[in-house]
């Protein structure tokens, strides 16, 4: 795959929680359903440092390619049975992509003001959204990340092993695939979550702790061109 862009996760949170398909679909692109699970569809909160952005060719950006990122995210499923994600909101925080990202790829990014912290393996994101809103949307997670899986379970191979996103570009839907290599997933024990964003992107707030928290060091990402479902 040519990749269009390429970029880097790093430390990644991965907080997942049960939701009701019917909550989800209305919130898809057109073209595209629930992706499910016994019957179940999830909720994903998402943390994580992305690291130097490039693009067209072009070498990863140091600065205004690296910055803190949560995003609020849906699993989706189109008719040639391709499994992507769509996300709900991306909060970051750097300006200049935050507004290159809204008006050239139609993603929902918004402007906030981000911190992840480090002290041996407890890992503390923090988010406050600046613009464009809505006011006062946060997020607080405090994780220690544990002992790296072997193989991960049916379930959290479902919420991570997505190769690519839907999404909504100038009233049509797009996939954009991508490519990494396997993620190394450590299970994680949740010390503190404090958020609204899942409301704010539009869903039921998350009911009792998640069903999956998982902690990954990284991968490295290429992102290849769009193509319609």
């Amino acid at each position: 795959m040519r990749p269009l862009m390429t970029q880097s996760w790093l430390d990644l949170a991965f907080l997942h929680w049960e939701a009701d398909p019917a909550d989800v679909a209305p919130l898809l692109p057109a073209g595209t359903v629930p992706d499910t699970l016994g019957g179940v569809s999830y909720v994903g909160l998402v943390a994580f440092r992305m690291h130097r952005v490039g693009g067209f060719g072009l070498p990863g950006v140091p600065y205004l390619g690296t910055f803190p990122e949560t995003n609020v995210r849906l699993y989706s499923r189109d008719a040639h049975g391709r499994r992507g994600v769509v996300f709900r909101s991306l909060d970051a925080s750097r300006l200049i992509p935050v507004a290159i990202a809204r008006s050239v790829f139609r993603l929902p990014y918004v402007w906030s003001r981000m911190e992840i912290r480090r002290e041996g393996d407890t890992f503390t994101y923090t988010s406050s959204r600046r613009l464009p809103g809505p006011r006062g949307a946060r997020s607080r997670i405090v994780l220690r990340a544990g002992e790296r899986l072997a193989a991960p379970t049916e379930l959290e191979h479902f919420l991570t092993a997505r190769w690519g996103l839907h999404s909504t570009f100038h009233g049509r839907t797009m996939y954009l695939p991508n490519a990494h290599p396997r993620w190394p997933l450590h299970r994680a024990r949740l010390l503190e979550c404090d958020e609204n964003l899942v409301t704010a992107a539009g869903l039921p707030a998350p009911v009792g702790e998640p069903v999956s928290v998982l902690y990954s060091p990284g991968v490295a990402v290429r992102f290849g061109r769009p193509v319609r479902p």
